[in-house]
């Protein structure tokens, strides 16, 4: 990623979420516990798919990226988010304020790639499931998810040096409360003509590309379901994408609301209300709905809090817990 700064502008300022004193506090308390349930909700369906081999499939693999894109996705804007709601002086230096687009866009780029690739996942499996472990190796999925990766950071890297060669020597106020593309086009001083088009075509080329792929595959999921004789098959095939679907609708409905409108000043509180939609509630959202609709997590889940209780109720119990931790640990 190669930022030149030709600008004139060394620190950027945030308008911030709100700009009403009152509601700030609860909006701090709200975010930080979104947070902490986003990181520890992650983190906890990392550890259950690895810990469970009855979860080692193409598909929990993707989840548990999913996870782990989420944990970084939502650390590139919520604690400097979350910070500027108790904060007098919301400022961002010039390079912090890169360096938070470029991982941020990167992350976006690889969520949205990674869930269509989970609706391929679940097209092989619902209509060529004797030839799915065949078709999904392990190597696939790694290169899937490789791919992934690179397409998303590439991009951004293209539309970060894009965006911060530009010259900004006017008002440093951005209309926002992280870095956001096109309220910082709104600042350069310079033609921003070849930026729009570049973000444009990088936006429009990966979200129609992600959006044919997810629609194809449902497509041909629907179709493969509906020939399905049985009641209880077609709503077992139905259910392993229910959640998946979920995902998808929240995220790319609130992405297509902040991009696919008219730039005007009567949706930039709407925008923002979008914007933490996808950047914040999303990451939260993704490991809890997979983990309440999945029935096989559920029964892991509370087949570990059952475990946990009995250890728990077996230790207060004991005359020596010390020694019983010991054997625990032992076996």
């Amino acid at each position: 990623m190669d930022v030149k700064n030709k600008s004139e502008v060394k620190v950027f300022v945030f308008t911030g979420l709100t700009d009403n004193g009152n509601l700030a506090p609860f909006l701090f308390i709200l975010f930080i516990n979104i947070y902490m349930v986003t990181i520890m909700a992650n983190i906890g369906m990392m550890a259950i798919i690895y810990s469970s081999t009855t979860l080692h499939t193409p598909m929990y693999f993707f989840l548990s990226y999913l996870s782990l894109v989420d944990i970084f996705y939502s650390s590139a804007i919520t604690p400097k988010m979350i910070l500027d709601l108790i904060s007098v002086s919301k400022t961002i230096s010039f390079n912090g304020c890169a360096l938070q687009f470029y991982y941020f866009a990167a992350l976006a780029c690889s969520e949205a790639l990674l869930l269509s690739n989970m609706a391929y996942d679940r097209y092989v499996a619902i209509c060529h499931p004797l030839h799915y472990v065949s078709i999904m190796t392990k190597k696939k999925c790694l290169s899937l998810v490789s791919l992934v990766t690179s397409i998303g950071f590439l991009q951004s890297a293209v539309q970060t040096n894009c965006v911060f060669s530009l010259r900004f020597c006017r008002s440093n106020l951005i209309d926002h409360f992280y870095c956001h593309s096109p309220s910082l086009l709104r600042l350069s001083c310079s033609d921003t003509f070849s930026c729009d088009m570049i973000t444009v075509f990088i936006v429009g080329s990966s979200g129609t590309s992600c959006l044919m792929i997810i629609l194809v595959s449902y497509i041909l999921i629907i179709y493969s379901i509906l020939r399905i004789k049985s009641a209880k098959g077609r709503q077992k095939a139905f259910s392993t994408c229910s959640s998946h679907l979920m995902c998808i609708c929240i995220f790319f409905g609130a992405i297509m609301s902040t991009y696919l409108r008219s730039a005007s000043s009567a949706f930039e509180k709407l925008d923002k209300v979008a914007s933490v939609l996808y950047s914040v509630v999303t990451p939260m959202l993704n490991p809890l709905i997979y983990s309440l609709r999945n029935q096989e997590v559920k029964r892991i889940i509370m087949r570990a809090v059952h475990n946990f209780s009995s250890v728990a109720i077996t230790l207060a119990n004991s005359r020596h817990p010390a020694r019983f931790l010991l054997v625990i640990f032992r076996q």
